[in-house]
C-alpha cells in the first residue's frame, strides 16, 4: 500500500511523540503500560465523554478534523529495538482505526512490522474497519489482541455524542473476529448505565468484555449531555468517578461475569 504521511506545518503533520511509556500513578494501575499512537493531536471520532480529548484540548492540542500521522519509518524503527513479546497498546490517546487509517494506513504498515518482529499488540478501537478483508489478512492469531468500544447499541443515540461507527457495525465486526477465532472483546468504555440496553447487550452471544467506566471532569461535563453527574462523587486524578460499588453493580447487569 502506498502512503502519504507527511504533511508540511500545522494541522495533520508529522506525529512525532506516537510512543509511549505511562508511568507514575496511571501507569501501576494499567496492564499494558507501553503505548503507541498511530494518529495523534486529535481524533476524527471526537467522543464527547474522551478523556484524552479533555487533556489535549486544554493544552489547545486537539484537532479532530485533521489529525497528526506519526512516521512509519520512526514507527519501524521503534518497533525493530522492542524485545519480541511485547504487547503494545494501539489506540491510547487516539483511535489508530479512525478514517484517516482508510486514506494513510500507517495502522496497517505498523501491524505488518509488528508480526515481522514477533511483538503483541492490543488493538482498541471504536471502528469496524478492523474486521475489513485487508486487515483480516494480516492480523497475527498469536500476537493481536483486540477490544472494540461500544457505548449504546442504538445506533442514533450513539451519534449524538461521537462520530466513530454506528455500534450496529461494531457488534458486527466484533461477532465477525469472534467466529475467525480471534482474542476479541467488547470493550463497554465508558459504561453509562442510561446509555445501555443490558437485556439486548446480553443476548448478543459476544464471549469476552472489557468494562471501564466515565471519568468526568468539567470539560466533559460541557459536553456529554444526558448523564446525570450527581452520583460522581469519588474524586481521584482530577477526575470524579462512581464509588466503587456503583461501577460493581453496573459491571453485574453487563452479564460479563468470568
Amino acid at each position: 500500500m502506498t502512503n502519504q504521511l507527511k504533511r508540511r506545518g500545522g494541522i495533520g503533520s508529522e506525529y512525532k511523540s506516537f510512543y509511549k511509556k505511562v508511568r507514575g500513578n496511571e501507569g501501576d494501575k494499567c496492564k499494558y503500560s507501553v503505548r503507541l499512537d498511530t494518529y495523534g493531536c486529535g481524533c476524527q471520532h471526537d467522543c464527547d465523554y474522551c478523556y484524552a480529548r479533555s487533556l489535549l484540548s486544554f493544552r489547545g492540542f486537539w484537532n479532530p478534523s485533521a489529525p497528526s500521522i506519526a512516521d512509519i519509518d520512526k514507527i519501524k524503527r521503534k518497533i525493530r529495538k522492542i524485545p519480541p513479546g511485547t504487547i503494545l497498546r494501539m489506540g491510547g490517546m487516539t483511535d489508530c482505526f479512525q478514517p484517516f487509517e482508510a486514506e494513510h494506513h500507517v495502522t496497517y504498515e505498523t501491524i505488518c512490522e509488528m508480526n515481522r518482529c514477533g511483538v503483541g499488540y492490543l488493538i482498541v478501537t471504536k471502528s469496524h474497519l478492523i474486521a475489513q478483508p485487508e486487515y483480516l489478512e494480516i492480523l497475527d492469531k498469536d500476537l493481536a489482541h483486540i477490544q472494540i468500544t461500544v457505548t449504546t447499541l442504538d445506533d442514533n443515540k450513539a451519534l449524538t455524542y461521537e462520530k466513530a461507527s454506528i455500534p450496529s457495525k461494531r457488534v458486527e465486526a466484533i461477532k465477525k473476529l469472534q467466529s475467525a477465532g480471534y482474542d476479541v472483546s467488547i470493550r463497554l468504555s465508558p459504561l453509562i448505565e442510561d446509555f445501555m440496553d443490558f437485556d439486548s447487550l446480553n443476548s448478543l452471544g459476544i464471549n469476552r468484555c472489557v468494562v471501564e467506566f466515565l471519568r468526568v471532569n468539567s470539560w466533559i461535563k460541557s459536553w456529554l449531555h444526558d448523564v446525570d453527574f450527581s452520583g460522581y462523587r469519588l474524586k481521584q486524578g482530577g477526575y470524579c468517578h462512581l464509588p466503587l460499588e456503583k461501577r460493581w453493580k453496573s459491571s453485574r447487569r453487563s452479564g460479563y461475569r468470568r
